[in-house]
């Protein structure tokens, strides 16, 4: 289950930080070494705008038709649109960078399809007692996709060096160089399909989920059998939850002891996001500040950018991932989420407010200690919890939703927040906007503490207990043993008579 579900979210993290490298590459080719930053927002953004869409739909159509019905379509849609990309060309009808953000955008709504269903999926064949680590260990391989881009992007690099290190700076990239960079960038984002078709075979022959066929496809038997039973009609409809629909999901998160539990999940990702994609996907703008991506032509300048977003990923990212892993079912949830949001807000603002005083070696260490925090911490848990604490019949639709709301946190980092790190700078000194645009993170971290309060703690407790208690739904497992039970009843009214 780690394998099929991890080297998916290995594909998606992949696909959505391998363009960060790619841009470095692309400007060479088509904008002579200087993109502009309106084209560099919308490339960026599109994919969140996809992923937003396939969370909601792919996590409400899961809580519909099943989860292995459609578990490996969004893997599929994934892999089309990345080889649609490498193989993207421009002529005079069309413009590259809008049928470009169209086809991110198509790659976007697979991304997203595969959020709600491998957490869903993942909770729900798990043991209670590691179901946390499972989970986590899943999650991970969103680290993994990152050391796999900035590998693939320094191989590339260093294969194709005597053709880029005969050019100085941009303009200087022609002929040899600018083939060079047009491959490069081809063969990075063409690289994401290799986890991903590996995965394509056993999610699509993987069983339905044994949540879902109890909850749901048993709940829909046991009305078969209180139509022709009449004995059990009436204690049926007593314990069995309400079939899922639009109505009722209005209905139950409407009340707000269970609605602030979903306000929970999706606002602290929401708030996690701003952040976490607002610093990832500018990764490039954080080494260049920090004097890392210093560079005397365009193999080096490459080469450092590769290298930096390395380093930071396993410096930072990489045992984030893997001390979440190793704690999530002994600390819990709630008090590493809880304690990733306090340090990620004192963090920001020791970087905003002095970022002019704890100098560049200063600001490259916190920046570290901030990415470790990120995932040993809110990046992790967000992803979790939504996973476990909704009932079987909303879990996906409640987990899409959920990680929808925190990829509106990434667009609104890129366009709106992430754009002011060059607000009202000269070309001598560019990002110089950073340390503000670091001060309003921390507010958003802030915020997410308080959200933490309105989440529960999923640590050590079945799935059927957690939704007993946080949405008043009794035990399914109670269902099939009223059902068994009642079905010998009428043979044993028979024996009494004889």
């Amino acid at each position: 289950m780690i394998l099929i579900a991890g080297v998916g979210f290995m594909t998606d993290s992949y696909d959505i930080f391998a363009i960060n490298l790619s841009m470095n590459m692309l400007q060479y080719v088509y904008w002579n070494g200087t993109i502009p930053d309106s084209t560099t927002t919308l490339i960026k953004v599109s994919t969140s705008v996809g992923t937003v869409i396939g969370q909601i739909s792919f996590g409400s159509i899961a809580d519909k038709v099943g989860r292995k019905k459609i578990y490996g379509l969004e893997l599929i849609i994934m892999i089309f649109a990345t080889l649609f990309q490498c193989t993207l060309g421009t002529s005079p009808a069309i413009n590259f960078v809008a049928i470009f953000s169209t086809i991110r955008i198509l790659m976007g709504i697979g991304i997203g399809g595969d959020y709600p269903l491998s957490s869903i999926i993942s909770s729900e064949f798990s043991t209670t007692k590691w179901r946390g680590a499972i989970m986590a260990a899943v999650f991970s391989n969103q680290g993994l996709g990152q050391v796999f881009a900035g590998i693939v992007a320094m191989i590339c690099v260093a294969g194709y060096k005597d053709d880029l290190i005969i050019a100085n700076k941009g303009s200087e990239c022609v002929g040899r160089c600018r083939k060079a960079a047009d491959q490069m960038w081809r063969i990075i984002v063409g690289f994401g399909c290799v986890p991903g078709c590996i995965a394509l075979y056993y999610r699509l022959t993987i069983a339905e989920s044994p949540r879902y066929a109890l909850d749901v496809d048993e709940h829909d038997d046991l009305e078969k059998v209180a139509d022709a039973e009449a004995a059990i009609d009436v204690h049926a409809q007593e314990i069995a939850p309400p079939k899922a629909s639009f109505k009722d999901f209005c209905s139950h998160f409407g009340q707000w002891r269970y609605g602030k539990i979903l306000l929970g999940t999706a606002g602290s990702w929401f708030m996690l996001d701003v952040a976490y994609y607002g610093l990832g996907l500018n990764t490039t703008t954080i080494l260049q500040t920090i004097g890392y991506a210093g560079q005397s032509n365009v193999y080096e300048k490459l080469y450092n950018s590769a290298a930096g977003n390395l380093i930071l990923v396993c410096a930072g990212s990489l045992p984030g991932y893997w001390v979440s892993a190793a704690t999530i079912d002994t600390v819990g949830r709630k008090p590493i989420q809880m304690g990733g949001f306090i340090l990620l807000t004192i963090i920001l603002c020791i970087m905003g407010f002095g970022y002019h005083k704890i100098g560049n070696h200063g600001l490259l260490g916190l920046f570290v200690i901030a990415q470790f925090f990120q995932n040993f911490g809110p990046n992790t848990t967000t992803f979790i919890v939504p996973g476990e604490c909704f009932p079987t019949r909303y879990r996906s639709t409640a987990h899409g939703l959920s990680a929808a709301a925190g990829k509106v946190g990434a667009i609104i980092a890129q366009t709106c927040i992430g754009t002011l790190v060059n607000h009202g700078c000269s070309k001598e000194n560019k990002n110089c906007f950073l340390p503000h645009v670091l001060e309003i993170f921390a507010l958003f971290m802030l915020l997410g503490i308080g959200l933490t309060f309105l989440i529960p703690e999923t640590a050590r407790r079945t799935l059927e207990e957690i939704s007993e208690t946080c949405h008043g739904e009794v035990d399914t497992t109670k269902l099939g043993r009223d059902r068994f039970a009642t079905q010998e009843e009428p043979y044993d009214s028979e024996e009494v008579k004889n």
